[in-house]
């Protein structure tokens, strides 16, 4: 089963699915034992790819709760009248790796959507 070349920390898919595809298609058309044989063996590989894409949703929807709820108790220090309200943002930025640096300009951390070297740590 051919290995795509993605970066690891671009979670692409890891399954050649073009070539699962033909493999399908060769013991549709073919009814030959071979064939069958090599798509089903392409079954564990599939089922494993399904399982990682769904531990990646759940990290993803896992990030989207803590940052939003980072958000709203960040809102709900700024009515407060609390200090540092946005300590609340920094620290789950700071928890994920995406903290900027304090040096970064405004405009520099506008125009640049991922920060080698940011604070906690970057990809």
């Amino acid at each position: 089963m051919p290995i795509t070349d993605q970066p690891r920390h671009v979670p692409g898919p890891l399954v050649d699915v073009r070539t699962v595809r033909e493999h399908f298609r060769a013991a549709d058309m073919t009814h030959n034992f071979d064939a069958l044989w090599i798509a089903v063996a392409d079954i564990p590989i599939l089922l494993a790819e399904i399982d990682r894409v769904n531990s990646l949703l759940r990290l993803a929807r896992i990030l989207h709760a803590n940052l939003a709820a980072a958000g709203y108790a960040t809102i709900a220090a700024d009515r407060d009248g609390e200090d540092d309200p946005l300590w609340y943002i920094r620290d789950e930025l700071r928890t994920i790796g995406k903290l900027p640096p304090r040096w970064l300009s405004a405009h520099d951390l506008l125009s640049s959507p991922d920060l080698p070297g940011a604070e906690g740590g970057s990809r």
